[in-house]
């Protein structure tokens, strides 16, 4: 069975076959935050929450429900679209996405605690998992924001 047309315009073949590259039968790959890359092999009855588990206990979290898995796919003008994904859902349906679509699958915490101090004191790896995930992300925000600043000061010539 071959895969269906990637939905998105900016999926191109050489996307695919990049991605085909990297499919392994039965292997999700998530993306961590601090640029490791976990990978779960499954069946068909392997959950969404079942990787979330696994990567609460791999990770030494106490408390996982601000994280979710969620699916990215970067647009063509670099605007990243997130889709969370639900505890029910089977990985084989997940796979399916992240390979043949150009999506990548993302540990994040997708909920941002009311109150960070008191995640600090509950859960010091959740909150370091926080604070880089904000970074990474003022990262990116910082970089374009300051050459704004630096075309706005330089003088034309």
């Amino acid at each position: 069975m071959s895969p269906s047309p990637c939905p998105f315009p900016a999926c191109s073949q050489k996307m695919m076959k990049k991605e085909a590259l990297l499919l392994i039968p039965n292997v999700l790959k998530v993306f961590l935050e601090n640029g490791q890359i976990k990978s779960f092999t499954f069946d068909g009855r392997t959950t969404v929450k079942d990787v979330m588990v696994t990567l609460q206990d791999r990770l030494s979290l106490r408390y996982i429900e601000h994280f979710a898995l969620v699916l990215e796919y970067a647009g063509p003008e670099q605007n990243h679209k997130f889709l969370l994904l639900q505890d029910k859902q089977p990985l084989a349906y997940v796979v399916q996405r992240t390979h043949y679509h150009g999506m990548k699958c993302l540990f994040r915490i997708s909920f941002f605690p009311k109150d960070p101090v008191e995640l600090l004191r509950r859960d010091p790896a959740a909150f370091e998992y926080l604070y880089i995930q904000v970074e990474s992300g003022l990262g990116i925000h910082r970089q374009t924001s300051g050459q704004r600043s630096r075309q706005a000061v330089l003088p034309s010539q």
